[in-house]
Formats: C-alpha cells, structure tokens, sequence
C-alpha cells in the first residue's frame, strides 16, 4: 500500500465506467480523502449525457484544526469544469460524516456505500463494514421525506428527473426496510421491488435529455395516475417500515467514536 498524508490508501474497487479519470481530482483535495465515490444520477442509474459528476467523500481535518481555537472547515463543497464536465464535490471531515451516518441519513449510506469508487482507504473499508450496523428503520423517514420535496418539485416543474427522483427514493425505502440493505439503483429497483411498469421508459427518456419534460412523451402516464401509483409506493414504505425487523437505534456508535478517534490519532503527524 501507498502512504499518503499519513493514511494508507488502496486501490478503487471498481472504477466509474463510463466516466473521465477523477483520481486527479482526489490528489488535488487540501486535505488527504478517506474516499471519495460517485452519487446523483450516475449511481441512481439514469445519468444524461450532460449530467455532471457529482463526487461525495470524506476527508481528515489535520490535529490543529480539530484542537485549536478556529476550527477548520467540516465541509468542503466546489463546483467546476473539467475536460468539459461539470464536477461538483461535496466532501465533510470524517467526525461529521460519521455524526451523520449515526442519524437516519440515507443521503451519507448511499455514498459510503457507492459501487462508483473513485479513492478507498483501509479506513473507508472498516465504516463500509460497519454500514449494516447503521441501518434503522427511521431510516424510512428520510427517503419519504426527500420523496415529498421531489413530488413537489415535479409538480412545479413537470420535468422527469424530479420524478425519477420520487420514484427512487421510495423504491429504496421500501428495499432497505424489506432487506436490509441500501440500494440507490432505480433500473435494479424497478426489477426488484413494487415499481410501476412504465418507470423503465421514463429512465430511457430521462438518459436521453437531462431536462425534458413528461409532457414531451408520447404515451405518458396521466397525473391521476403518478398520483395513485406515488401514494401506493408510500404505503408500501409504511408497511415495510411497520414489518421491519430493522432495530430503532444503529448499533456501532461506540465502533464508530473509536474509528474516528483512532484514525485521527494514527494521521496525527500532519498536524
């Protein structure tokens, strides 16, 4: 293994097909990246071709930034081009990433639990081992609420991709709550689980035009009918939350307050 900033660093498990080389990216971060992987529509599985590339990870805060008077940025957030894609990065330092894995976020499991890998660690391995101690069904709380917000937002915009976005985020819920485990897929979703048998077309029509709108496709549902099939994916979550035999708590916080202490301790020299 390498040893970069301190922190040992391994190979990506899977590089992003499809997508330019971000590893220059990582290298370019001020400080050293516990990992970084691909969300949005890359890993929901309906990117445009115009869509941009939106990298999530972790980085460590060097000692002086934790202990000192000013503290240093929890996160870091940029948006630019490169090579003619759009790349917007979102990374916070791992004692707020972790804050956030321990609530019920799903936004933070899906990116640590990201296929797409652009940079991995030793220490992005051990959390990624942790993740199913972290799962609770509260966790159903949160995919229906950013269901609601894209429900919305459809409603304002007509366009397919906050639809989709509905689509996905109750197809996850109900996953996660019926198997426990996290799944941000939508076309993997739609085979599974209890999607509508027109989601398939919608996610060809949405790969074609990042911003079209339903009304342009020929054959499209009704709004009466999105309307029924929307609510009957969200008593579909309430069952499933109602039947899960996921627990009310994640069960790795002491796990997770040693992780962060023990890597922050191990990078110590950097500070």
């Amino acid at each position: 293994m390498n040893v970069t900033h301190g922190l040992s660093t391994t190979p990506p498990a899977s590089a992003p097909a499809g997508l330019p080389d971000l590893t220059p990216v990582v290298a370019e971060q001020q400080h050293p990246l516990l990992f970084a992987t691909v969300s949005g529509a890359h890993l929901y599985g309906f990117p445009s071709r115009d869509s941009d590339v939106d990298l999530r990870g972790v980085h460590l805060l060097p000692l002086r930034d934790v202990l000192g008077l000013e503290p240093g940025q929890e996160t870091l957030s940029r948006t630019w081009d490169r090579d003619g894609v759009e790349l917007d990065l979102v990374t916070h330092d791992l004692a707020k990433f972790a804050r956030l894995l321990l609530r019920p976020n799903g936004y933070v499991l899906e990116q640590l639990l990201s296929p797409l890998v652009v940079h991995t660690t030793p220490e992005h391995a051990a959390l990624v081992e942790l993740a199913p101690k972290l799962l609770t069904r509260h966790h159903a709380r949160h995919y229906r609420g950013f269901a609601t917000t894209q429900w919305r937002l459809f409603g304002r915009t007509g366009e397919l991709k906050p639809l989709l976005y509905t689509f996905r985020l109750l197809l996850t819920g109900i996953h996660l709550m019926r198997e426990r485990q996290v799944l941000a897929d939508l076309p993997a979703l739609a085979e599974t689980g209890p999607a509508p048998a027109y989601v398939g077309e919608l996610v060809r029509a949405k790969v074609a035009a990042e911003h079209l709108p339903l009304a342009a496709l020929d054959g499209a549902p009704s709004q009466e009918r999105l309307a029924a099939d929307v609510a009957a994916l969200h008593a579909a979550l309430d069952a499933a939350e109602a039947a899960t035999a996921l627990p009310d708590v994640p069960g790795a916080r002491e796990q997770v307050d040693a992780l962060v202490v023990e890597t922050r301790l191990a990078a110590g020299g950097g500070c």
